[in-house]
């Protein structure tokens, strides 16, 4: 901290802050404390009866004892900033110093506390007297500390759900914050045996279906949900019932990100849409996770897309011996590069720029740098312009997926987790069909291999680029109508970060040739996002129904008809069994002619014919 001094709001209380300062002026307090204790223990034992030898005996044994405690506290730092001021670690210190000096010295007056003059019991009597007087000391120095840094009475009242522990470290960062925004003035707990709690002094008001009398009562203008593990579902309804009682709404991070980044802060931050529709918080096992990351060669393809940048950033924090980032987009690896490292100077190994539809230009890559971990997230997704384009979306879906999986093969891959999508379960869309043909492509490798060769679905990813929030953000920002396909779709919805974490959790669960799938909670009503993003804008937008588009589904689905789900290992990943299909099987000339069929809505793909070599190369 700064060696300025600090005026609090309350009382106008100043506080020195200087390190320096406050460790001698403890050290000064704590030397009297000996001097102090060691008289009381006498007085109290003697009834102030004792001649004045033994008073003189008395304040030089506090003497030495003091200068035994200056010294012993200098030794170990106690003195010297080791320890944060008012922690645990300092109680526990001074406990071990005090009561220590006290057993050596009573080794010394026991035996010949007649002899100089004072009571053979003084030390014994001294010790619990001195740490009484330097915890209360500290206590005092603590509270007024705490008190001078609490916000001031400007501050915007706020009741805060959730008394367990994001809450509990979110009522300690407001009331050790002079400048915060808000002050809390009561929790909401639905937990009965939370009923009477106080967290720093902070009370537990009640339930919230009392939410808003409890509003009324207390003055608050802002509910802060502090939920760690709290999902869309839940977000929603504690952001209606707090839109009816007239308050604001903020949350903090999840359990799993500050699992993630222990030196995270728990911030207060505005509800957004994202946390509305997409928030599912990850139950993450780092040490399942850290047995196939760490200190392995880790490639990840489409490096520079929305999931292949969060997914390089996640895997940079577990220790991989290298992390290979491949795109052929060079802007998109600068920002993948700005995120693991810290700088996009697009001058080290760590990115290639490449393109998956190339077999040789890979196959050289994977020799080079034999990667033992593979995250294939590089794909076309766009399904209108798949529609118009299918031979693209054979090209780098299909062809290109193929590529990757056997150049991995060739350098013996342990892991190979294929990224795909909810559009590959019953597909009906160019996009559907490529993305599942993918599947069952890794499912071949991974029975020919018997290595974790996998795919991983899930649905739309909130905040990826192109995908329909930002596309409705814009249209809001720029006072345009917002166009909804249809009124009752409805569609599975996750942000980045959460996928993410869950695509690496299922590379370390997943089993040969499965297709694991990532649970997303209930589907979300488009019209309903839409609806919400406009009330949280303030604007008057008008929504326009355009129709499904060609391919697109009313209502997406995660899993296929004939597909049996289980969940043998992780409560939000189930795991099925998909399809083979071998390269050999593959035919470019049938993937035209049935791509050119209406409807689509068969997932047998054009497995019937053998495929020529050129075929094969799209």
């Amino acid at each position: 901290m700064s060696s300025e001094r600090f005026d609090a709001a309350a009382g106008g209380i100043r506080i020195p802050l200087q390190p320096r300062r406050r460790r001698g002026l403890m050290a000064a307090l704590d030397a009297m404390a000996w001097v102090i204790g060691t008289l009381l223990a006498v007085t109290l034992r003697l009834d102030f009866t004792l001649p004045l030898r033994g008073w003189a005996a008395t304040i030089l044994l506090g003497v030495i004892a003091a200068t035994i405690q200056l010294a012993v506290g200098y030794y170990v730092a106690l003195y010297r900033g080791r320890y944060a001021f008012g922690s645990f670690e300092v109680v526990r210190t001074l406990a071990f110093i005090v009561l220590g000096i006290a057993a050596v010295l009573s080794l010394l007056v026991v035996p010949y506390g007649r002899e100089i003059g004072v009571p053979r019991a003084t030390m014994l009597l001294a010790g619990p007297f001195v740490l009484l007087l330097i915890f209360g000391v500290r206590y005092l120095s603590r509270f007024a500390v705490e008190r001078a840094r609490k916000p001031g009475n400007t501050a915007e009242r706020a009741l805060i759900v959730g008394a367990g522990y994001v809450g509990d470290r979110l009522v300690h960062t407001i009331l050790t914050d002079p400048v915060s925004p808000i002050r809390p003035v009561g929790l909401i707990d639905d937990d009965p045996a939370k009923r009477n709690l106080r967290l720093r002094g902070v009370p537990v008001l009640g339930r919230t279906g009392q939410l808003a009398e409890i509003a009324q009562q207390s003055g608050a203008t802002r509910l802060v949900i502090a939920l760690g593990n709290a999902d869309s579902v839940v977000l929603r309804r504690l952001s209606d019932a707090a839109d009816a009682a007239g308050l604001a709404v903020s949350v903090t991070p999840t359990v799993t990100d500050l699992t993630i980044d222990a030196r995270a802060k728990v911030d207060v931050r505005d509800i957004d849409i994202e946390d509305l529709i997409g928030r599912h918080p990850v139950d993450t096992n780092v040490e399942l996770i850290a047995g196939y990351i760490t200190g392995k060669r880790v490639l990840v393809t489409g490096a520079g897309g929305s999931i292949g940048t969060e997914l390089c950033r996640q895997l940079a924090k577990y220790g991989p011996a290298e992390l290979i980032m491949l795109d052929r987009d060079e802007t998109g690896l600068q920002a993948a590069q700005l995120g693991t490292s810290g700088n996009g100077l697009l001058d080290s190994k760590e990115v290639v720029l490449a393109d998956i539809r190339e077999a040789a230009v890979l196959n050289a890559i994977f020799d080079e740098r034999r990667p033992e971990v593979v995250f294939h997230a590089a794909a076309l997704k766009h399904l209108p312009m798949l529609e118009q384009y299918p031979d693209e979306a054979w090209k780098t879906n299909v062809v290109g997926s193929l590529n990757v999986l056997q150049a991995a093969r060739r350098v013996g891959v342990s892991h190979f987790v294929n990224v795909s999508t909810d559009k590959a379960a019953n597909p009906t869309s160019v996009l559907g069909h490529s993305k599942r043909v993918a599947e069952k492509l890794t499912a071949w490798a991974g029975e020919e291999t018997g290595m974790q060769y996998l795919s991983v679905r899930f649905g739309n990813v909130i905040g990826s680029r192109g995908s329909m929030l930002p596309t409705f953000q814009r249209l809001i920002a720029e006072d345009k109508p917002i166009t909804v396909t249809h009124p009752d779709a409805t569609r599975y919805f996750m942000t980045i970060p959460e996928a993410c974490q869950l695509v690496i959790q299922a590379g370390g669960i997943g089993r040969a040739g499965e297709v694991l799938i990532l649970d997303m909670g209930e589907p979300v009503s488009i019209l309903e996002v839409a609806e919400r993003m406009i009330t949280m804008s303030g604007k008057k937008i008008e929504i326009v129904f355009t129709g499904l588009r060609h391919g697109e589904k009313l209502h997406e689905e995660l899993v296929g008809d004939r597909e049996r789900l289980e969940r043998p290992f992780h409560p939000q990943i189930s795991h099925t069994h998909a399809d083979v299909i071998s390269p050999e099987r593959l035919d470019i000339h049938g993937w035209k002619a049935r791509m050119a069929e209406k409807p689509r809505n068969s997932d047998t793909l054009v497995i019937d014919s053998i495929v020529t070599e050129e075929a094969a190369r799209g």
